[in-house]
């Protein structure tokens, strides 16, 4: 759960990159960086934080140059520390390199330990790395044919941007796990963009072109652009980047995030009708599908919880007599309209169902006479390997409960969850694109295989 972003032949490359990352805040929250080329330099500013904190007037003094990359972060492979910021850079025998990445690679760790055992040095703990580590031991002649040498041994999830000294080049892989979009500056028609996700562009007053394909490698340089494909596999795009991730003023593979999750939301109060005097909507990935949920029973719409937006993720407050306040926090509930009304609670996803058994508590606490929990995507019952941060197993409270023993542990009246064909009735539309449900359905594009003697990769959840 990243955001990456890169511009080719702009005077104010890094200005602007700072704005695409700004747009771009909700797929990452730890870390923010930009490297800039310029004239066979790159230069660097990277720092733990969000965007506006990171990036302040001096540091864009730092940032020279036409072409850059620049990354948002939260951890899923590797710790949250400052030596795994990205872009990552490297300096090998055919000069600098810098990569921003998202998504997660599952042999990894495999490749990592052979890798050491061959004498290589790591500087991070990231997955990313590794990217960088073959690339320098690859003998091809030219860069392109290097990156699609070491890319050739990576298995998993990887949407790239990267910078040379004067390219930037756009890597989707195989699966199209995680998106990745072109786009131009409408007043600068030679400056190209890329970036995960269209609001992005909204910003900058750039204009989509196309999805980078699966298994793509774009080239930007002075030439223009031009395409080679590594290759393409079945096409798995991320279901969840429109259940959850994408902002709802996005348009992913095509399809925009926002009429998916009214889609999404109408689809559940078909499946899972209920008798209630007010929908009220988890903020904020909950609203839109709580919009659709609303319109679709004719029940009133109501915002009966308000959401702090100046409250960062609850996992990160360190003592557990502040963490037990996380969710008041973030949420809380408005009294006038849950006060003896029958409410139905949207939310996007249910995960360990500690978030939201506070909710139902707390909904209930403000005087609602009933609580029906209703989810707009199917039960998480596997973590993925692919990008998002969900925990084991063990973890996930739809793995081994039933509806109606999850209600319990929730306090809801009652619970119910999209179905799966529901979600792909919601998202599939008129775009044909085929998606990765393995959280849903267990069923992986690509096995996660943990390296002998070694213990698998613990996602930790929000």
């Amino acid at each position: 759960m990243c955001g990456v972003f890169g511009i080719f032949n702009h005077p104010e490359a890094a200005n602007l990159s700072y704005l695409g990352l700004h747009a771009l805040q909700h797929r990452g929250q730890e870390s923010a960086g930009i490297v800039t080329s310029q004239e066979g330099t790159l230069h660097a500013v990277r720092k733990m934080g969000h965007v506006a904190d990171v990036f302040i007037n001096t540091e864009f003094g730092q940032l020279p140059g036409r072409i850059a990359v620049g990354h948002v972060r939260y951890t899923t492979a590797g710790g949250s520390l400052p030596k795994n910021i990205q872009p990552l850079t490297a300096e090998y025998r055919h000069g600098s390199v810098a990569v921003a990445h998202n998504g997660n690679l599952v042999n990894a760790e495999l490749l990592r330990e052979e890798l050491e055992h061959d004498g290589a040095i790591f500087s991070s703990q990231s997955d990313t790395e590794v990217i960088l580590q073959l690339l320098a031991r690859s003998r091809e002649p030219t860069f392109v044919e290097r990156l699609c040498d070491a890319l050739g041994r990576v298995q998993g999830a990887y949407s790239l941007v990267l910078v040379t000294e004067d390219k930037l080049l756009a890597v989707r892989d195989p699966h199209g796990f995680r998106p990745l979009v072109l786009g131009r500056l409408r007043n600068h028609p030679n400056s190209y963009v890329v970036a995960s996700e269209t609001c992005a562009f909204d910003l900058i007053e750039a204009d989509k072109i196309r999805d980078i394909a699966p298994g793509e490698i774009l080239v930007i340089d002075n030439t223009g652009l031009r395409s080679v494909q590594l290759r393409r596999d079945n096409r798995r795009f991320c279901v969840f980047e429109h259940v959850y991730f994408a902002r709802p003023d996005s348009v992913l593979d095509d399809l925009p995030v926002y009429e998916a999750r009214i889609a999404m939301g109408e689809q559940l109060a078909r499946e899972a009708p209920v008798e209630a005097d007010v929908v009220v909507p988890v903020p904020d990935s909950g609203v839109v599908a709580a919009l659709g949920f609303a319109k679709a029973s004719q029940i009133p719409f109501e915002m009966g919880l308000i959401r702090n937006h100046y409250v960062g993720r609850t996992f990160i407050e360190p003592k557990d007599s502040i963490r037990h306040f996380g969710v008041k926090l973030k949420l809380n509930p408005v009294p006038p309209v849950l006060r003896g009304k029958r409410v139905v609670v949207v939310d996007d996803s249910l995960v360990r169902g500690t978030t939201s058994r506070k909710i139902v508590k707390m909904i209930r606490a403000a005087g609602a006479r009933e609580v029906h929990l209703r989810i707009s995507s199917p039960p998480v019952i596997s973590p993925c390997y692919y990008g998002i941060d969900t925990p084991t197993r063990s973890e996930l409270i739809a793995a081994s409960h039933t509806p109606d023993e999850i209600a319990r542990y929730l306090t809801a009246d009652s619970l119910a969850y999209l179905s799966a064909e529901g979600l792909m009735k919601a998202v599939r539309g008129d775009s044909g694109t085929t998606y990765c449900d393995a959280c849903f359905t267990g069923r992986y594009p690509i096995r996660f295989i943990p390296p002998p003697g070694r213990r698998q990769l613990r996602l930790i959840e929000a």
